[in-house]
């Protein structure tokens, strides 16, 4: 592996539920981010915390923040996938994936771990965070679930029309794009809590456009955002291991 790679890996056979530390080290620093956060203001201290990490010098973080909204370019992104280029800035990051939207009512979660003291096995980190939030959807019960040919976590929609004739309609709820530097971790995850879902429609959302987006509003889920991180910080220690409230690193 290069010292820097964007990586969407293939679909291990059997998903584990537990990615675990297997050294002792402190909890991962739990840190959240009020208001909204500009995108190139957290990829700055995403850099510098990778960087801390993987020296010794900072805790594992977690790092929760909504966005302003921004249409992001992974590295597998197709142009002809963003339908409408002057609706919203848009940034190519070096994250794994194609296009998505971050935007405010949706839960973006950086995480920056690392592997060396966990499991240097990236596709079983990927699937982690799936089990991540299969479990914290399953608490507002939801069920998501994961598929063989795509990355992120789904939910059936059996009342909506088919957009593929005999298909089971379905929504993507959690999108996943990650990185790697130096075996610690960084992007991560974003969960449409009560995003305006009309946004996704100037691309076609990670590369997918056989299926529809969704969000816990939509489903009828009429949680908070302080009440999603509740969720999402208990199923996190589950998957993971322990956290403890955190605070970042002076710049």
């Amino acid at each position: 592996m290069s010292d820097d790679a964007a990586l969407l890996p293939a679909r291990l056979s059997v998903a584990p539920t537990t990615f675990l530390p297997t050294t002792p080290g402190d909890p991962v620093a739990w840190v959240i981010l009020d208001g909204m956060t500009p995108y190139g203001e957290a990829v700055d201290l995403m850099d510098r915390l990778v960087a801390a990490i993987a020296a010794g010098e900072s805790p594992e973080t977690v790092l929760l923040v909504e966005h302003p909204p921004i249409y992001t370019a992974g590295t597998s992104a197709d142009p002809s996938a963003l339908r409408d280029p002057g609706r919203f800035p848009v940034h190519q990051t070096g994250r794994g994936g194609e296009y998505t939207y971050h935007g405010p009512g949706q839960r973006v979660a950086y995480v920056m771990l690392d592997l060396k003291r966990r499991r240097q096995d990236v596709r079983a980190f990927v699937a982690a965070l799936e089990e991540w939030l299969i479990r914290t959807l399953s608490e507002m019960q939801i069920k998501g679930e994961r598929r063989e040919d795509r990355v992120g976590v789904w939910v059936r929609r059996p009342e909506r029309p088919a957009l593929v004739p005999g298909a089971v309609p379905e929504d993507k709820i959690a999108a996943i794009g990650i990185r790697l530097r130096r075996w610690v971790t960084f992007h991560g995850i974003s969960l449409n809590v009560d995003p305006d879902l009309e946004h996704f429609s100037g691309i076609v959302p990670c590369g997918v456009s056989e299926h529809g987006v969704t969000s816990l509003a939509d489903l009828g889920i009429l949680a908070g955002m302080p009440e999603v991180d509740v969720i999402l910080r208990q199923c996190f220690e589950q998957v993971f291991g322990p956290t403890a409230d955190g605070t970042l690193p002076e710049s």
